[in-house]
């Protein structure tokens, strides 16, 4: 049985595809971490600022961020970030609008972005925002 080099290629390519999609299913990569419990999401406010206590918590309806607030009045806004999660304590020139029934922020960091949080009473979160600092 004589294969043609191109079919050959082929055939080569697609295991390695399919291996290395094996490995990172084995490894556990690909699809984001989810908050889903006040835990989790205090402990990645802890991974992401540390000695931040959160005393206030909204998290987002699917998991895909949170924000937080300390006794000291700061906001630290969590998203998602590639497996992990990366959280960023609001300035006063960090801006919020309700667009539906989604809290928009934006933190005026062009790094960090914006984030996009179906919260219970976003019109609340969005009145701490604009008074911070």
């Amino acid at each position: 049985m004589d294969l043609p080099p191109a079919l050959l290629q082929f055939l080569g390519s697609l295991v390695a595809i399919l291996a290395l999609a094996g490995l990172a299913w084995w490894m556990k990569l690909g699809p984001q971490n989810t908050l889903s419990s006040e835990d989790e999401a205090r402990f990645a406010a802890i991974e992401a600022i540390d000695g931040f206590s959160a005393t206030e918590i909204a998290l987002d309806q699917e998991g895909r961020g949170a924000l937080l607030g300390d006794a000291q009045g700061r906001i630290l806004l969590l998203r998602p970030h590639g497996t992990h999660f990366a959280g960023r304590v609001l300035t006063s020139e960090a801006k919020a609008r309700i667009d539906g029934t989604t809290l928009v922020i934006d933190t005026a960091e062009r790094r960090y972005g914006s984030a996009r949080l179906a919260i219970a009473d976003p019109q609340a979160w969005v009145k701490r925002i604009e008074a911070i600092g």
